[in-house]
């Protein structure tokens, strides 16, 4: 008993002593504040000490303090987290080398770990995960109070191992298991195709990494006298703020596009417009949806601001505060939430997303055809398909080796959006019909 005192007390004095020691800097307000300050660091200490000495397991001051650190962090912010040294050498492997994952961007909503996008053409993808579903566990792991570190490191691995995710869906009446194999995430981060017969361009932007702004504008240059573009952010999680704030300003040409704001005044700043970085006044519209997120909330935004797009889709996820990871000691550090992002109007994106102009629900666009013209197109299309069969069976049969298979364009490389595709996506539709309004009022 008399060691336990021992290390409570010495852990008290060295808490005395750091207090002391930083005293100018953390009780710089007032003598109230002073005191303030030092009740509570007292009130933590006896805290500390009690636990110490009458928890029913034999825990360490240090493992005390880990746990104090991760409560007080999740408790700030769902993005502020403590980093021991395993996790911020995985945080350094995620930002400097590659990795084994699922492609999926993660978030917390109201507690709970919620996918903000899937990354177009990535393991999760093709699975089936969509933005908005729940994540209740990760193998037999159960998410409840887990950080989003933590889940990020267990979905992480060697490419080619699987893992099990267990979510809940809207509108599905029970949870959903999806079996999922790890691979090396590469995306094809933009592309672009012509709206068929509409001179209408369509730019597909799936994630904001260090290339989205010369291909954006290399698509747009290539084209001429162009009714309209559509921008298409839906499922964007987000990425680098200069990307998000270059691509704003190829169609802005003056004014704050996005300001950040904190508490020290070196972690504030105005980035803004530039005439010469303006590249098209062609009308425009955004497509957007809860999957939208953080850079991509930054764009739609600011655009809808200058009104210079119309926003279309679903209400945005809500991700605009930026994070810092700040050392500790030399291998530990804190995530720290230390500003927020804020639309030239002066609004937050922060838990609020951005609401769109036009509110339309993705899915099929109504229509009625006739239905004995669909039964005769369905029909020709299954008899062609039959008659493709016998004929591929005769050349198999008269040649040694077979034939390879074709290499699959990439996106970039695709056909014109058809008008047939266009009828599958309303989102879209709708996008198209407003730029021909709009270039009809231009």
């Amino acid at each position: 008993m008399k060691h336990l005192k021992f290390a409570t007390l010495g852990f008290v004095a060295t808490i005395v002593g750091i207090s002391t020691l930083f005293s100018s800097t953390l009780f710089a307000e007032s003598p109230e504040g002073d005191k303030s300050r030092l009740a509570s660091l007292a009130k933590f200490t006896r805290v500390l000490a009690t636990i110490e000495k009458y928890y029913v397991d034999d825990i360490k001051v240090d493992d005390i303090i880990k746990k104090s650190i991760e409560g007080m962090l999740t408790n700030l912010d769902a993005h502020s987290s403590y980093l021991d040294a395993k996790h911020y050498k995985d945080l350094k492997i995620q930002t400097e080398g590659k990795f084994g994952g699922l492609g999926i961007s993660v978030g917390q909503r109201d507690g709970a770990l919620t996918v903000i996008a899937p990354m177009e053409g990535t393991p999760a993808d093709r699975a089936g995960v969509k933005a908005g579903d729940i994540i209740l566990k990760i193998d037999k792991q159960s998410t409840l109070n887990m950080t989003i570190d933590e889940s990020v490191n267990l979905m992480r691995g060697k490419p080619g191992t699987g893992v099990e995710l267990t979510m809940v869906r809207e509108g599905e009446s029970k949870p959903l298991t999806i079996p999922i194999t790890r691979d090396i995430i590469k995306i094809e981060s933009v592309y672009s195709r012509m709206v068929e017969n509409e001179n209408i361009l369509y730019v597909r932007v799936a994630s904001f990494d260090e290339n989205i702004l010369g291909d954006v504008g290399e698509a747009i240059k290539k084209q001429k006298n162009l009714k309209g573009i559509v921008l298409d952010l839906r499922n964007n999680p987000g990425g680098l703020l200069n990307q998000a704030v270059g691509l704003v300003d190829l169609f802005v040409d003056e004014g704050i596009i996005v300001s950040q704001k904190g508490r020290i005044e070196a972690e504030n700043a105005e980035y803004k417009a530039s005439k010469s970085s303006t590249i098209t006044k062609t009308p425009l519209v955004v497509l957007v949806n809860g999957g939208s997120a953080s850079a991509s909330e930054i764009v739609s935004g600011s655009l809808q601001d200058h009104k210079r797009a119309v926003i279309i889709g679903e209400k945005t996820f809500g991700k605009g505060s930026v994070q810092a990871v700040l050392p500790v000691v030399d291998d530990e550090a804190i995530r720290l939430t230390i500003a927020r992002y804020y639309l030239p109007s002066g609004r937050t994106i922060q838990a609020e997303g951005v609401t769109p102009d036009l509110l339309v629900y993705p899915g099929e666009v109504p229509h009625k055809n006739n239905e004995l013209a669909v039964k005769e197109k369905d029909l020709k299309k299954h008899l062609e398909g039959e008659l493709k069969k016998v004929d591929e069976a005769k050349d198999s049969k008269s040649k040694t080796k077979p034939k390879e298979k074709e290499k699959e364009p990439l996106k970039s490389e695709k056909a014109d959006v058809t008008s047939e595709g266009l009828m599958k996506d309303l989102q879209l539709k709708t996008a198209v019909d407003v730029i021909k309004v709009l270039s009809i009022k231009k």
